[in-house]
């Protein structure tokens, strides 16, 4: 028998898909199209503010496991890192630090700006601090990337689908698709948000219960760690400062907490939920249930990953080919792992789609807020009535829904490549984002010129960095070492593309010279130089366009710590001018909770001082 043909039959053989694991699969779509059916009919949503935002007054338990399960994004998180530590190490696992600095900056600077203005885009905010360019720069922005995105959104988890069953990708993507516009659009928010609950707990229980079965599975004297540490797979931080290594302590803090601020501050796929809370101490709860559970189920990720080379130390399935793609590596062992057990195979997969439906209700639904907030209302004489309003957000979510699917096509013909180009357009967009909100918030003596100069040039310079060096890696110019692999106890026959020795040898770097320094440059930083370079900009561009007074900036724009050091040094913003900025943001926004006088009262100056001054002390830097 061929090499060839053994390798086949090895994989036929694990893609054995029982009717349990049929079964449990579909109960996982049934189950989302039920409660799409109860919040889309028997509790409906026939308000904007109860579609987009669930009439802000959800839940903190529900609304933090709606934002873990956004953070495993179309399940390639939950697909990848047990494939990257398995090829890197752990290096990549702490990021946990940066995870834990943006909880931080988030809940003392960010959150409290927008939690308090009741908005619904965050764009809104840009238009309020700057002008009208802004938001539409920062939508349109949003728009690109989701649609540059969900298609991968919705190809990744089908893949692994693919491999574990063997079903064309085209026939189950339609159908994973058409349930999660189904339940988006008749539900809104508060049914997306019911179905992340169900999705986070799925993808525990698949994480967990792949964990668990892998180490039964192997000898009692065989121990993970240990195998780990002597394979350098666990080792200690890297802590040198050169930004060219691929990850080091330096950029998984500062540059992995950069990644993270822009995830959860400023997107609107996140924003989104924090705002839908009652108070801005539960929006404070959710985030740090979110910071724990995406480090929990990072930590599991990872063990995930040094399980797999426990299992295959002496016989590598990358080598081999037996896994064809990295991606398809952790299906692959959970195949080898649970394929003798019916239904469990199916609860992964399961997993796997849940990530990928919450990712996708939860861009779509944002999606129908920044269109309806963003490129509808601004453009409309008259107010829109709400049967129009609630017309035109199902209708976004149709039309975005059957556009990304379509473009699934399209990501199959164009490759792995193109999957990695596709996701650098996350740092491409979000960084300058991050950088013209951090200048509305922390940089008041810059005007909207300069703010929108700076995040064009951001955009373009990580256009120039981030796709290039995405080039470099395709072609070979620049790659990166992994750890050490073997195949000398392979009991199948393989042909390996390398033509290596049996005992693969670690594969150090091979950087070309002609390589420009800066696309080496690790894409952990890709996020944090965006921001940087829109800053930097915004600043030198001041004695082009003129320094913006700090005094024409509404207070409530600006984070709450630099009001209070602006109102010690300077004379108090006129109250008409606050109040045309708040009764603003109000004709803008929906659901807006009425204001009580303990902490939003600003209709005179006393009230305004007085409240400013101690009750923002009190209550925004309580980090719980």
């Amino acid at each position: 028998m061929s090499s060839n043909s053994d390798l086949n039959d090895i994989i036929l053989h694990m893609q054995h898909f029982t009717w349990a694991d049929y079964l449990l699969f579909i109960f996982m779509l049934v189950l989302c199209i039920l409660i799409g059916i109860y919040f889309g009919f028997m509790h409906k949503s026939n308000t904007e503010a109860e579609y987009l935002m669930g009439g802000r007054n959800m839940l903190v338990f529900p609304v933090a496991l709606s934002l873990i399960a956004r953070f495993f994004i179309s399940g390639i998180t939950l697909v990848s890192l047990p494939t990257e530590v398995y090829s890197y190490g752990i290096q990549y696992l702490y990021v946990i630090f940066g995870v834990i600095t943006m909880g931080f900056i988030m809940g003392y600077i960010y959150l409290p700006v927008f939690h308090n203005l009741n908005i619904t885009s965050t764009y809104e905010y840009l238009e309020s601090r700057f002008n009208r360019n802004l938001r539409m720069f920062g939508s349109i922005m949003f728009v690109i990337m989701n649609i540059g995105y969900l298609p991968i959104v919705i190809y990744v988890p089908a893949l692994a689908f693919n491999q574990v069953t063997g079903i064309n990708i085209h026939v189950i993507t339609p159908i994973v698709c058409l349930i999660c516009v189904f339940y988006t659009c008749v539900g809104g928010i508060k049914a997306v948000v019911a179905t992340d609950v169900v999705q986070t707990f799925s993808m525990f229980g698949a994480l967990i219960l792949v964990a668990v079965k892998g180490t039964m599975d192997l000898q009692k004297d065989v121990s993970v760690f240990e195998k780990a540490w002597s394979s350098e797979r666990i080792e200690a931080p890297i802590f040198d400062i050169n930004p060219t290594i691929r990850h080091s302590f330096w950029s998984q803090l500062i540059g992995g907490a950069v990644y993270w601020l822009q995830t959860n501050a400023v997107s609107q796929n996140m924003i989104q939920r924090y705002l839908a809370l009652p108070t801005l101490k539960a929006g404070k709860r959710a985030l740090w249930i979110f910071v724990v559970g995406v480090s929990i189920l990072m930590c599991i990720c990872a063990y995930n990953g040094l399980l797999i080379y426990a299992t295959y130390e002496h016989c590598d399935p990358l080598t081999t080919k037996l896994a064809r793609r990295k991606d398809q590596l952790f299906p692959l062992f959970v195949m080898h792992t649970l394929h003798e057990l019916p239904g469990l195979t199916g609860l992964f997969v399961a997993g796997v789609f849940s990530a990928a439906l919450s990712s996708l209700s939860t861009c779509l639904n944002s999606m129908s807020a920044v269109v309806l907030e963003d490129f509808v209302k601004p453009f409309t004489k008259r107010p829109l009535t709400e049967h129009t309003i609630n017309w035109v957000m199902r209708l976004v979510v149709v039309g975005v829904g059957i556009v990304c699917l379509c473009l699934v096509f399209m990501v199959e013909k164009m490759g792995s490549t193109v999957l990695q180009l596709t996701m650098s357009l996350e740092a491409i967009t979000n960084g300058p984002l991050l950088g013209i909100f951090t200048i509305g918030i922390l940089l008041p003596w810059i005007g909207s010129n300069s703010a929108l100069l700076g995040g064009i040039v951001g955009v373009i310079v990580m256009s120039w960095i981030s796709l290039n060096a995405q080039w470099a890696i395709a072609s070979g110019a620049l790659s990166f070492d992994h750890k050490p692999m073997q195949v000398d106890q392979c009991h199948y026959n393989f042909e390996s593309v390398l033509n290596s020795t049996i005992n693969a040898a670690p594969v150090k770097p091979t950087i070309i010279e002609d390589v420009f320094p800066l696309f080496k440059i690790s894409y952990m930083w890709y996020t944090a130089l965006g921001a940087v370079v829109a800053i930097i900009v915004s600043i030198v561009s001041i004695p082009i366009f003129g320094r913006n007074n700090p005094n024409d900036v509404p207070q409530e724009l600006v984070a709450p710590f630099l009001r209070k050091m602006l109102f010690n040094k300077n004379e108090m913003k006129s109250n008409d001018k606050v109040h045309e900025v708040q009764k603003s943001l109000s004709n803008n926004s929906v659901g807006k909770k009425q204001p009580s006088s303990s902490n939003t009262d600003i209709l005179s100056p006393f009230n305004a001082t007085f409240f400013i001054i101690f009750t923002n002390d009190i209550r925004n830097y309580d980090v719980f």
